[in-house]
C-alpha cells in the first residue's frame, strides 16, 4: 500500500517498477460502499480505470467491472453455511466470467478485503 490508499501489484517479490503489474486506489469509501479503480501498468495516465470494483463489506458482496461499463467480468458474495454459522468464519462465493485471470480477481478482493479491514479512507 502506498500513500492515498494506492495498492500496487507487481510480479513475485519485486517492486521493480518495470514489474508493476497494476495499481488500485480508492475512489471512495463510504460506510456502506466501496469503489475501487484499477489500472493495468501500460495505464501510467490513468484518466479512465481499466478495471472498477464496487461493493458493500457490509453485505460481504463486490462486483468487478470492465472499466467504467456496465460489463461484469466477475463477483463475490458471502456464502451462508452451517460452518459460517457455528463458527463465525466466513465462506464466500465468487464467480469469475470465461476467459479472465482467476488469479487477478483474488488479488482485487484480497485488496477490497484489506481496504475494509484496515479502515482506510481516501
Amino acid at each position: 500500500m502506498t500513500a492515498h490508499c494506492r495498492w500496487q501489484a507487481f510480479r513475485g517479490e519485486s517492486n521493480d517498477p518495470n514489474n508493476l503489474m497494476f495499481s488500485a486506489k480508492t475512489s471512495s469509501i463510504l460506510f456502506v460502499k466501496t469503489k475501487l479503480h484499477v489500472f493495468l501498468a501500460h495505464n501510467t495516465k490513468e484518466d479512465v480505470c481499466d478495471f472498477r470494483v464496487e461493493g458493500s463489506w457490509l453485505e460481504r458482496s463486490c462486483k468487478i467491472y470492465i472499466g467504467e461499463s456496465s460489463t461484469v467480468i466477475a463477483e463475490m458474495h458471502k456464502k451462508h453455511t452451517l460452518q459460517s454459522i457455528l463458527v463465525g468464519k466466513d465462506n464466500y462465493m465468487v464467480t469469475v466470467h470465461p476467459n479472465i485471470d482467476y488469479a487477478f480477481i483474488v488479488a482485487l478482493i484480497v485488496i477490497l478485503d484489506e481496504i475494509n479491514h484496515t479502515g482506510q479512507q481516501s
